[in-house]
């Protein structure tokens, strides 16, 4: 990774996090600062999500999203998306504006054209590093991320693979989590994965826990990783740092790569993960931002 490479990667992740607390921070909603953190990372083409997804194995460009508010329970997911922006955005008219929890496909694009959502071409989606990901990457979906990660770091290709994510606790005590994805590189284009899916890769309720997840998603899904988490603090009484580490090592052991992000009802964080990077970052009390993209780094 090059130094301007990193810096790019750094920049984008400050960025995500002080529109997230810039809504906090005036006492907005955790579900805004959550949302607009995501939004962010969208629209960079840095990160795999809106702007910078990935490809799959037909070369087209197919998102999903959903996002949970911790007071309500409410939630809304969207997947099969190739025409909408900001697909975190349309998880969050869903859970608003419609009966539905999760919408897939045409009809999710035409609500989201109907409710006023921007909607762009899908050669807006195109970046030429996912291409050459694309096309180096065997055309497979059974290449996991960790496996794609060896071969292209091999090559110098430090491109994140998994999925971005935010969670938030607000003045009020309100919970809420965010998460956002354009899959695996050359995954089957009907292929869904766990950022979508409510107690996998996001979960959220008052007094217990905000969680999204990124990583390979099949095992995010078949271990409920975010629930998981969740109901060791709920019905153990597990502290948020020994839940996220005892579900993440696990994972490891059975084959699943990858981490989570999560903040509890008290404030405190967790960023755990069984890889040896992973963008993150948080914004505490104090206002500072800290991020960093090796497990074996401090953020700062």
């Amino acid at each position: 990774m090059t130094p301007e490479d990193r810096e790019g990667y750094l920049r984008d992740l400050r960025l995500s996090l002080e529109a997230g607390y810039k809504i906090l921070q005036a006492g907005g909603s955790s579900l805004d600062a959550t949302e607009a953190a995501v939004r962010v990372m969208e629209d960079s083409p840095l990160f795999n999500a809106g702007k910078g997804a990935v490809f799959s194995r037909d070369g087209k460009n197919v998102l999903e999203a959903s996002i949970m508010d911790g007071r309500t329970r409410k939630a809304g997911a969207a997947t099969q998306l190739m025409t909408v922006k900001n697909p975190i955005s349309l998880a969050r008219k869903i859970m608003d504006s419609s009966p539905h929890v999760f919408v897939a496909g045409a009809d999710a694009e035409s609500f989201a054209s109907s409710e006023g959502l921007e909607i762009v071409d899908p050669g807006y989606f195109w970046t030429e590093r996912r291409w050459k990901q694309h096309k180096s990457s065997p055309n497979s979906i059974t290449v996991s991320e960790s496996t794609q990660h060896d071969e292209f770091h091999e090559k110098g290709d430090n491109l994140p693979k998994g999925t971005v994510g935010a969670c938030a606790l607000d003045r009020h005590g309100n919970l809420a989590a965010a998460t956002s994805t354009g899959g695996k590189t050359n995954k089957w284009s009907g292929r869904i994965g766990d950022s979508p899916i409510i107690g996998a890769g996001t979960f959220a309720e008052n007094r217990v826990v905000a969680v999204s997840a990124t990583g390979d998603g099949e095992y995010f899904i078949r271990w409920n990783v975010a629930y998981d988490i969740a109901s060791k603090i709920k019905y153990g009484g597990q502290s948020l740092g020994k839940a996220s580490k005892e579900t993440i090592d696990h994972l490891k052991t059975v084959g699943g790569e990858g981490g989570i992000i999560a903040i509890d009802s008290t404030g405190k964080i967790a960023l755990e993960a069984n890889t040896p990077g992973m963008f993150r970052g948080y914004v505490g009390r104090d206002g500072v931002v800290k991020v960093a993209i090796f497990m074996d780094e401090p953020c700062v």
